[in-house]
């Protein structure tokens, strides 16, 4: 089957490439191979390929996940016409996300960027119906905005005769053209990793089948905007890191206060990736740029088997999503519901799963920063909101009832999807610890008052409380007088409003405006179609008088034949 070849061979891959990085990592070595295709006018023109550690323990990443997801896949879509098509996509996905992570070069990488883009819209309407029509153009037009910021700056770099951006990273503190560049960068990372203002296309992104979700959200699309600024954290001014601060911290609250009025399971755990997003970026924008990546891979893993759990689940609801049906499932489906429950955890930072050493660690650097108290309470603030949502919905999947049809059948076999699910497992638990102790040479040492040391532990149990108590009491009643603030809270800030409607409804209006009474007013009156209408009736009344008088005519002769022939 072309799955499992494909798995097998991303998952021996993946092994090589991560002896490779840790190889890498402990000679501290860098492997550069650059071939030049032409030169015009002191500009080269080449190809340039970078294998450093951190871009081969991120192939290693994205390759163990493609491999599993891929192996899912054969089951989750078992039966689809199109199932070969499907995987190809999916490859093609992950090489162009290959292809951006061993580019240090501006052209190189706007290749991989716009072969993301356009897989992504193939795969967002692979179910062809009106809705994932929808979002894929809003996933494709909110991406057009970063793929131009990445142009204008691939034409600016040509002021230095080379778009090999790694070699002018330590002087663009010193030149305005290359902080351009820097900005230019910045706003093509907030598009494809879905910062504030463009945070609507990604849970619109949900209607593409779930092993893509599970791909997207972890290791590929919505991370390679991290990644660019990882790669390009040196060249950052100090104002442009407190303006990617302050939209990241509020990504970062934004999702958390909207999963927490959702109910669609995909657009929950779509909107916990916005949040862990929005966390990279601000500890990005702290300076901690290894601290990001550590938090990259490790959410990498949760997020890819969370994915993973809510499509076996899906798959079993006969395509429900809507998490108030969903009940009961520690008795039909322990092993999934277990699994889920691991990665839930893992995402909330408990200790000492994957996502407690990246997560507890950004805190604590967080603190010893010198930040004012509103970004100190942000931070925290949606930290406690990522557990409620959680708890939430270990709530409404574990401990309310079955609410589904009363003749249906779960069943929880041991298919392909659960195996692929187990490949992750054991990752999810102990990559964290390992990866925290192969990333950092010289490990942390924080130092902090008591209460400081446990703040990130006292706004876990508020939002563990939040999550049970007050959703077990309906969380929402004190807004149920005002649904314009519930509304508000519960679709984004407004955003998807702000990035579809707002945008192309005016428009529409001017275009409706002209169409009644330019295109079907006046002009239509005396222009092209009334003007032919005249020249019809013209040409019949001058066919008319032509036709009468030529009879006048031929009767006049006649007339006078006759009389000459009489007179005669």
């Amino acid at each position: 089957m072309i799955c499992n070849i494909y798995s097998y061979f991303f998952f021996i891959l993946s092994l090589v490439l991560f002896l490779l990085s840790m190889l890498f990592s402990f000679l501290d070595f860098s492997f550069i191979i650059e071939y030049n295709l032409l030169m015009n006018m002191s500009v080269y023109f080449s190809m340039v390929i970078l294998f450093d550690w951190m871009s081969l323990l991120f192939m290693s990443f994205v390759l163990l996940i493609s491999s599993m997801v891929i192996y899912y896949s054969g089951d989750y879509m078992y039966g689809d016409l199109n199932l070969d098509r499907f995987i190809l996509l999916v490859i093609m996905f992950v090489l162009s996300m290959m292809l951006l992570i061993i580019s240090p070069n501006l052209i190189s990488i706007l290749l991989g960027w716009d072969g993301l883009g356009l897989v992504s819209y193939c795969l967002v309407i692979y179910y062809q119906n009106i809705k994932s029509y929808n979002a894929g153009m809003l996933t494709a037009l909110t991406n057009r905005v970063g793929d131009v910021a990445l142009l204008m700056s691939i034409a600016w770099m040509l002021n230095f005769g080379s778009w090999n951006y790694i070699f002018y990273l330590k002087i663009m503190f010193d030149d305005f053209c290359m902080q351009l560049i820097s900005l230019m960068v910045v706003l093509a990372a907030m598009t494809k990793s879905a910062q504030i203002p463009f945070s609507s296309w990604l849970p619109a992104a949900m209607a593409a089948p779930t092993p893509v979700s599970s791909l997207v959200h972890s290791s590929t699309l919505v991370t390679a905007g991290i990644y660019l600024l990882i790669r390009f954290n040196e060249s950052f001014s100090s104002s442009l890191m407190f303006l990617m601060l302050f939209f990241s911290m509020m990504t970062m609250f934004m999702s958390g206060l909207g999963a927490n009025y959702e109910y669609d399971l995909k657009k929950i755990i779509a909107l916990s990736t916005l949040s862990q997003l929005g966390l990279m970026m601000s500890i990005l924008s702290l300076g901690s740029s290894d601290l990001a990546f550590f938090h990259l891979l490790t959410h990498a893993l949760f997020k890819a088997l969370l994915f993973m759990c809510a499509g076996l689940i899906i798959h079993n609801f006969n395509n429900m999503q809507d998490i108030r049906y969903l009940g009961g499932l520690i008795n039909h489906m322990p092993i999934t519901v277990s699994l889920m429950t691991i990665c839930n955890f893992s995402l909330c930072g408990l200790p000492f799963l994957s996502g407690f050493y990246s997560k507890d660690l950004i805190l604590e650097v967080m603190s010893m920063n010198y930040l004012n108290m509103f970004v100190y309470l942000i931070f925290y603030m949606s930290i406690g909101l990522t557990v409620c949502y959680s708890f939430r919905l270990f709530y409404y999947l574990l401990f309310s009832s079955y609410k589904f049809m009363s003749m249906s059948e779960l069943i929880e076999s041991n298919s392909m999807m659960l195996k692929g699910m187990y490949g992750l497992i054991l990752m999810v638990v102990f990559m964290g610890s390992l990866l925290s102790w192969l990333i950092f040479m010289k490990p942390y040492f924080i130092y902090m008052s008591f209460y400081m040391k446990i703040m990130a532990l006292i706004f876990i149990l508020m939002g563990l409380f939040m999550g049970i108590e007050g959703f077990n009491l309906n969380m929402s009643y004190f807004l149920k007088n005002n649904l314009g603030l519930k509304h508000f809270i519960g679709s984004m800030w407004n955003m998807p409003f702000l990035s579809t409607v707002f945008v192309y409804k005016n428009s529409l209006f001017l275009g409706n405006l002209y169409l009644n009474i330019y295109d079907q007013g006046w002009i239509e009156y005396y222009g092209s179609k009334n003007l032919s209408l005249k020249l019809i009736s013209l040409g019949s009344l001058i066919q008319y008088f032509s036709i009468n008088h030529l009879k006048l005519y031929i009767l006049m002769i006649v007339l006078w034949i006759l009389c000459f022939i009489i007179f005669m």
